[in-house]
């Protein structure tokens, strides 16, 4: 996994991104990722802690494919955020360390 440069919100990390060539929402597509997940890799991780709300609380993914489509997902830690795929998202990047 790549290290970067910690950006101060969540807008600009995925500006950022964006910029890099980030550009596939995976919150839209998360059932490829979960179906296939040899096909992905996360390059980028940034985490998010609000510092009075948790409900502000939120990690940016930066994913590449075996195929070269690069996006991102959006985790947050909401009580109304897919903790399932967060979950697995987080365990995947465990294994690419």
């Amino acid at each position: 996994m790549k290290r970067m440069y910690h950006y101060a919100t969540v807008s600009k990390a995925l500006d950022q991104l964006n910029e890099k060539g980030f550009t596939c929402d995976f919150n839209r597509n998360a059932d490829v990722i979960k179906k296939n997940p040899e096909k992905f890799e996360i390059v980028h991780v940034y985490r998010y802690e609000g510092e009075s709300d948790p409900g502000d609380e939120a990690v940016v993914y930066g994913i590449k494919s075996t195929s070269g489509k690069k996006g991102v997902y959006v985790a947050g830690f909401s009580a109304h955020s897919d903790q399932e795929t967060a979950k697995f998202l987080f365990d995947l990047s465990i294994r690419g360390r």
